[in-house]
Order: C-alpha cells, then sequence, then structure tokens
C-alpha cells in the first residue's frame, strides 16, 4: 500500500503523505516513496508549482521511532544509516525543485518533519499546528538539514532553545518567528496550500526560480557577487517572453499571463 500519493495536474505536482494512522511517522517504505515523488516532480518541465500536504490530523512526526528501534536491537551502530540513505537525499532532492514548492502543515510537525517542511519555499500552517525538534530528547543532535534551515529562519538563540529545550511552539509562535508565512483554520490548510501552488503554478515561473537561485546563491555572499548575479540574472529574464507580456500588460491595465518563459 502506497505511503505517499503524487499527481499532476495543471502544472501543480501534489505530494500527499498518507500514513495518518502513525501521524506520518517516516519509515523505510515511506521515505523511499517520498524521495520517488520529489525527484519526479523536480524532474518534470511541465510542473510549474509543487504541493506537498498530508492526510490525518498531523502532518509528519519525523522518524518511525517503532522501525527504529528494531533497527537498533538488531545493529545500533547502523541503526543511523537511514540519515545517509534516506533522509539526506530526500532534502537534497526537495532542494533541487527549482519551482516553487508550497507545504500545507496541520497538527505536529516535528523532527525530520520539520526539516521536511523547512525545505519548502511557503510554509503555510492550521492553527493548532506545533513546531519542534524533537532530536535532543531521545539523545540526538539535528538532521535533515534542521540545524542550519531552523536557525537561518528564527535565529541563532531561538534556535538553540528549541533543540536544548525541547520546547515546542504554535502557529501563532511560528508564524511571529518567521517560521511559516501564513495561519489558517485547520480545515483550510489543504486548500489553501493548493490555492497557493495554483496561483504560483501561472506565474512568472522562469522569473521564480531565477530568483530561488539567487537567495541560495547569495546568502553570505560578498555585496559584489550578489550584485553581479542579479546583473546576469535579470539581463536573462529581461529577454523572456513574460517579462515582455507582463511590461505590455501593465501599459495597458490588463493582468498578465504567464506562461514560464
Amino acid at each position: 500500500m502506497t505511503t505517499v500519493s503524487y499527481t499532476v495536474d495543471d502544472g501543480v505536482a501534489s505530494i500527499v503523505l498518507d500514513r495518518p494512522a502513525a501521524s506520518n511517522a517516516l519509515d523505510g517504505a515511506m521515505k523511499e516513496e517520498l524521495l520517488k515523488a520529489l525527484s519526479a516532480a523536480g524532474g518534470d518541465p511541465s510542473v510549474r508549482a509543487v504541493s506537498l500536504t498530508a492526510s490525518g490530523k498531523n502532518f509528519c512526526v519525523g522518524q518511525d521511532l517503532g522501525e527504529h528501534v528494531e533497527a537498533l536491537r538488531a545493529d545500533a551502530g547502523h541503526a543511523m544509516d537511514t540519515v545517509a540513505q534516506h533522509y539526506n537525499p530526500i532534502v537534497l532532492a526537495l532542494d533541487a525543485i527549482e519551482v516553487p514548492v508550497v507545504v500545507g502543515i496541520g497538527g505536529a510537525c516535528v523532527g525530520a518533519g520539520l526539516g521536511i517542511a523547512l525545505g519548502a519555499d511557503i510554509r503555510i500552517a492550521g492553527q493548532r499546528s506545533k513546531f519542534g525538534t524533537a532530536f535532543c530528547g531521545i539523545g540526538l543532535a539535528a538532521d535533515s538539514g534542521l540545524s542550519a534551515t531552523l536557525t537561518s529562519l528564527i535565529g541563532k538563540s531561538r534556535a538553540t532553545g528549541l533543540f536544548l529545550l525541547g520546547d515546542t511552539i504554535d502557529a501563532d509562535t511560528a508564524h511571529a518567528w518567521g517560521l511559516i508565512h501564513r495561519v489558517v483554520p485547520d480545515a483550510d490548510v489543504t486548500a489553501e496550500t493548493a490555492a497557493v501552488a495554483r496561483q504560483l503554478a501561472t506565474g512568472p515561473t522562469a522569473a521564480f526560480k531565477a530568483v530561488k537561485h539567487l537567495i541560495a546563491d547569495n546568502a553570505g555572499a560578498d555585496l559584489a557577487d550578489v550584485l553581479s548575479r542579479e546583473a546576469r540574472a535579470q539581463a536573462l529574464l529581461g529577454a523572456s517572453t513574460d517579462h515582455r507580456a507582463a511590461v505590455e500588460a501593465f501599459l495597458a491595465k490588463r493582468r498578465p499571463t504567464f506562461v514560464g518563459q
């Protein structure tokens, strides 16, 4: 039985974590299916946005600890091999997606689940969602890129507190800290995520790809390098179909139609 569904419709790739009885805890099969779905979305030129949501009450509680304890009992020295074998490829595949990725979060979003959510570009959360790291509480540190992404988004002090103290934060706090972009009623998370993904899928895809690359490449870069990369991007986009059409539409006081080129 599949634990991750994947469909493409009108330029939107929809990925759904579908193991609700286990709060979408990530077991081996689910990790492999999620990697396959993310790779498919990243490699499909018809995809102009990606939606990532989950079925059930919780987005993802991270690693399936039932599976993990079996690995510990079998061979503790290799129990964490899943980080390099599964989690790292998942996060890299998510990061490699050039088009906008929108994640919809309901309920618990902790551990590797939080790491995956922070790999998206836009995060929409339900009012009762909760966020936490959970790693130190079971004697671990961090994976799924969380030590970098969480720190980048909310700062060193707050990130350190979430790791060391094991606190969880609610949706309003996460929004105030810049961890998520929108808070919506819990029942509206999936619909709002789909709507935002559809909006982005009809936008200037080439520009979206370029700005994602600029943000990633320019983090911590020298100003001269930042300006040089921006100039190259603007020169390329200035000759694009979407830019010319958007300027003409603006002057004509009508809404532009973007073809993604």
